[in-house]
């Protein structure tokens, strides 16, 4: 699950032939604090529910983001306050609905649908009709999950999943318009607003005075610091000193990211099949990423770096 937009804010011009070593750990480093933050949430749900963990996480980001930013509310058009009220709504429910996977199905799998999402909207932006074979060995990937030793998988946590990949794919598209409007993070930081505001009764009323316990506070800053402040600064770090498409390319480690840190911290084991399927998506979704860039230079009249 993403933590704020990074697509289109690279500013590095790294050829991708020559690749920094700790700008790859940067992004990998990154990836395991926002698995572990997604683990130590789900340590939280048994106390405040997926809807009060989800509100913990927003109403904290926001609040960091707030006073990071001190976001500027004058001068914007209706159109601008419609765009970023929209997104604000997506990234609402793109959590939400992520947090309802997750208290039904395990970390790894529930990654790998959800990253179902941006891996389509990549396919179809690159208008190739060779990219959708990516796209089928995504699906067979999904498919075996279902055949490696987690045939108990929820239906509806799929479907929980599947609908968070479907609006990371459109939080990808509002996250650009917004950026477009908004100068630096503050269209981010409203929107982040914006979504705490949404969910904050709904947190309320599943975890009611609980939501209010100086532990369960504390932990959920925790997550909200796990999951988004820090991967989002080593990821700042990290695109000075690398190519989009290379950047890309390593955040589709994601789910295997989120299996192996959901089999040590939260005790979910896999099997080879389903070890077997994450590799696929791993590998459909880095292809579907680097036809896309190719495409991209190649319309550009770039040369094709050398990889």
């Amino acid at each position: 699950m993403p933590r704020w937009p990074y697509a289109g804010r690279v500013t590095s011009t790294q050829p991708a032939s020559r690749v920094p070593i700790g700008a790859t750990g940067l992004v990998l480093g990154g990836l395991l604090c926002q698995e572990v933050g997604a683990s130590f949430a789900v340590l939280l749900f048994p106390t405040v529910g997926a809807l009060g963990m989800v509100t913990l996480r927003l109403v904290f980001s926001a609040i960091v983001l707030l006073l990071i930013c001190r976001p500027r509310l004058r001068g914007y058009s209706r159109s601008d306050w419609l765009t970023v009220a929209a997104f604000g709504l997506v990234l609402a429910g793109m959590n939400a609905l992520f947090y309802e996977a997750l208290a039904r199905l395990p970390l790894g799998p529930a990654v790998t649908i959800e990253v179902l999402g941006p891996l389509l909207l990549s396919v179809i932006v690159s208008r190739r009709a060779s990219s959708w074979l990516w796209a089928v060995l995504a699906f067979i990937g999904v498919a075996l999950l279902s055949r490696g030793g987690l045939e108990a998988l929820d239906p509806i946590g799929v479907l929980f999943a599947a609908g968070a990949g479907a609006l990371w794919a459109g939080y990808i598209l509002m996250s650009a318009r917004t950026g477009a409007r908004f100068p630096k993070l503050d269209g981010l930081a409203i929107a982040m607003s914006i979504g705490a505001l949404v969910t904050l009764p709904l947190g309320l009323g599943t975890a009611g005075s609980t939501l209010f316990s100086p532990t369960i506070l504390l932990l959920g800053l925790a997550v909200a610091v796990l999951s988004s402040a820090i991967p989002y600064a080593l990821e700042l770090l990290a695109l000075r000193r690398l190519a989009a498409s290379t950047f890309s390319i390593l955040m589709s480690l994601a789910p295997a990211m989120a299996a192996i840190v959901g089999a040590l911290v939260l005790g979910q084991g896999l099997t080879l099949v389903s070890g077997l399927a994450i590799l696929l998506v791993v590998v459909a979704s880095a292809g579907a990423v680097r036809s896309a860039s190719v495409h991209a230079r190649k319309q550009a009249g770039l040369a094709e770096p050398v990889a």
